[in-house]
């Protein structure tokens, strides 16, 4: 019987291909913990490709779409493979395309600050080759040693920079795409109109292979300014983040720890003395002073630990909570900023620490992401849980979550990207095998995955999204119905727009297992209710603009236009008019315009968007409904971002690209089929 992989080098010559063992068990997987702990208990690969599959150019890509589609054969894109949600998983008779051998720049625009880039370029060689020409995208995830361009776009990523530059969907300028039929769509993203930017950004593969991007960049930092804060509990410190945003500072980095996540702040990374023989067996614990059989032990009743660490005591013992923070731009601004800062976090219980921690963070800043392996190697477990919500939910969030796992695992937060209306907490814990009759394996596998289900159960009953940065795959779908309602739908509509043979990475932002609930919530019957800490008005989609803005000012905020609509204009057909008057949002890269949103398909299933700051939740439906006029989605209810009267808004570098360019054939006839499919939901 021919082989795939020789049946596709016939059919595309010059195309490397490869179906030897080594390959094929090397791209089975991704970097999810759950299968670091099938590795460990002697099962690698449980499903491996049939082949792999390097392409060069676009034109590859499109003879490989084509000619998988019409004989059905599944393709799984691949980018760097460091994603941690189980987004890889290619079944034994798939091709997985790697695109890391696209790595061309295609352009590079000082003036314009766009760079047009293959998807399989690399992050360090990528911003070293932008430092050449003095410029900088500004996205640092903890990944970039091992993540590519178009990865950091399939799963809607974040960098530790973030408070300043954004995230990459505030980056992406526009996007190449080959799709299940083998067409290349050239797609724009648009200040006030529709565009399959916003879904394509998050798609973790499904609906195509992206092969370049045009990005937003910016002139490189030439000043720095770092400084910390300690304050007596978490609660106090993350209101000090939220009236820096909200006074409209942008510290690339503001990081709050927790009291025990703060106290290994201040130690920097943990190393070994050189010299010292590494251990598989007592070195490798992620507790300071606890080796593996200790924890071991210890992590097998988790709860009288956590219990210690959250006491008065605890906190008081470890030092209380630590807010790092890092400036950086061009000039004196990183500099101004930080006086304005000291005198906000001092006005709100902090005291200055100097600049020592935060210079500790910079030099440790990846260490953190290679600690993983021997945690698992020495029969333990460990894992992050990233999730995101308002200001105002933020407390019932950290406390939900912890709740839902104490019981079952150690675990510890910090603050790592904040917004105007709202944080990200990212959770880490570590585990050991509870009770039961099966091996410790099995048993560590069961434990991991109940505290994977309740902590998911937990963030979606405190209204919060389940993904900020790292994207869904396999890990986080069972939430996905809970949180998005019938966008669910919509986004299998879109994806059988875009894959008709369903051939992009089938069963990748999928579940058989959903869990239970709903974030359904009720618009004011009349007037407008404004949630002060989070600078957010929820409105219903009657409700007139004038009557926000009334309802605003009596409250001293705004909605900050720079023309307002007329008297008649309803929250509705505000976002179907694609936001009129709103400032350009190129201008604030960390803002949005509309932080949460409730709509309704043409038969009427309703999809749910909570108030949140950003969301990694695969495809952002809000593409479909910005400057749509209810093509789509028929808008509900909106939570609008506001603002503080009088409060200066802060501006980023120019950047000199069409804010709305006009729609190509292409992506129309693509929308145009996503309509069509939508229509049916």
């Amino acid at each position: 019987m021919t082989s795939l992989s020789q049946s596709v080098s016939e059919a595309i010559p010059g195309l490397t291909i490869r179906d030897d063992e080594a390959d094929r068990l090397s791209y089975a997987r991704d970097l999810w913990p759950r299968h670091h702990l099938a590795v460990r208990a002697g099962n690698p690969a449980p499903s491996k490709p049939a082949a792999i599959a390097w392409p060069r150019t676009t034109d590859e890509v499109v003879a490989i779409a084509r000619y998988c589609s019409e004989r059905g054969i599944a393709m799984v894109p691949f980018g760097a493979g460091s994603g941690v949600c189980g987004a890889i998983l290619p079944g034994q008779d798939s091709l997985v395309v790697d695109v890391k051998r696209m790595e061309k720049f295609r352009r590079i625009d000082r003036d314009a600050r766009v760079v047009d880039v293959e998807a399989g370029f690399m992050g360090v060689p990528f911003e070293e080759r932008l430092g050449r020409a003095g410029l900088t995208l500004g996205h640092f995830p903890s990944s970039i040693l091992c993540s590519s361009v178009g990865g950091w776009i399939a799963g809607r990523g974040a960098g530790q920079c973030s408070g300043y530059y954004g995230k990459i969907e505030d980056m992406v300028v526009g996007l190449e795409l080959v799709t299940g039929k083998g067409d290349v769509v050239q797609a724009k993203s648009r200040s006030h109109g529709p565009s399959l930017v916003p879904l394509l950004i998050g798609s973790e593969g499904t609906l195509g292979i992206l092969t370049s991007a045009t990005l937003r960049v910016q002139p490189a930092p030439t000043s720095r300014a770092l400084a910390s804060w300690s304050f007596r509990s978490t609660e106090e410190a993350w209101e000090g983040m939220r009236e820096l945003f909200q006074q409209g500072l942008r510290p690339a980095v503001l990081r709050l720890y927790d009291p025990f996540d703060a106290m290994l702040a201040r130690m920097g990374a943990v190393k070994k003395p050189k010299g010292t023989k590494a251990s598989s067996s007592d070195d490798d614990g992620v507790i300071p002073g606890f080796g593996a059989t200790a924890l071991r032990t210890v992590l097998q009743q988790p709860a009288l630990l956590n219990e210690l660490i959250d006491s008065k005591f605890g906190s008081f013992a470890l030092g209380g909570a630590l807010v790092v923070a890092v400036w950086e731009g061009v000039g004196d601004r990183p500099g101004r900023e930080l006086v304005t800062a000291r005198a906000i976090m001092e006005r709100m219980k902090g005291r200055y620490d100097g600049e020592g921690p935060a210079a500790r963070w910079i030099a440790h800043r990846y260490s953190v992401s290679y600690r993983q392996a021997p945690v698992i190697r020495s029969g333990l477990f460990v894992d992050t849980f990233e999730v995101a919500t308002t200001w105002s939910k933020l407390g019932a969030l950290y406390d939900g979550v912890r709740e839902a796992v104490r019981g079952k695992a150690f675990i510890m937060a910090h603050m790592s990207h904040a917004y105007p209306d709202g944080c990200c907490i990212y959770f880490s814990f570590a585990g050991s095998a509870g009770d039961g009759s099966g091996s410790w394996d099995e048993r560590c596998e069961e434990r991991y995955d109940a505290i994977w289900r309740d902590a998911l159960a937990a963030a979606n009953a405190a209204g919060a999204t389940v993904a900020h940065h790292h994207g869904v795959g396999r890990s986080k779908a069972p939430a996905l119905r809970a949180e998005l309602g019938a966008g669910v739908d919509v986004i299998r509509a879109v994806m059988r727009a875009m894959d008709p043979a369903g051939v992009y990475n089938p069963g990748n932002l999928q579940s058989a297992a959903p869990i239970a609930g709903s974030q359904a919530t009720q618009a004011p019957t009349s007037g407008v209710a404004v949630d002060e800490a989070s600078l957010l008005a929820h409105a219903s989609g009657e409700t007139a603009i004038a009557d926000v803005e009334k309802a605003l000012r009596a409250k001293g905020l705004t909605l900050a236009l720079e023309s307002f609509p007329s008297a008649s204009t309803t929250v509705r057909g505000f976002i179907d008019a694609g936001l009129p008057g709103t400032r350009c949002r190129w201008h604030d890269p960390v803002d949005q315009d509309v932080s949460g949103l409730m709509a309704r398909t043409a038969h009427g299933k309703l999809v749910t968007y909570a108030p949140g700051p950003r969301r990694a939740a695969g495809p952002d439906l809000f593409g479909l409904v910005r400057g749509a006029h209810g093509r789509f989605l028929t808008v509900e209810q909106a939570w609008l971002r506001v603002h503080r009267v009088g409060v200066e808004r802060p501006t980023a570098p120019h950047a000199h690209f069409d804010r709305n360019p006009l729609l190509a054939s292409d992506e129309a006839a693509v929308l145009d089929a996503v309509a069509a499919s939508v229509a049916r939901v």
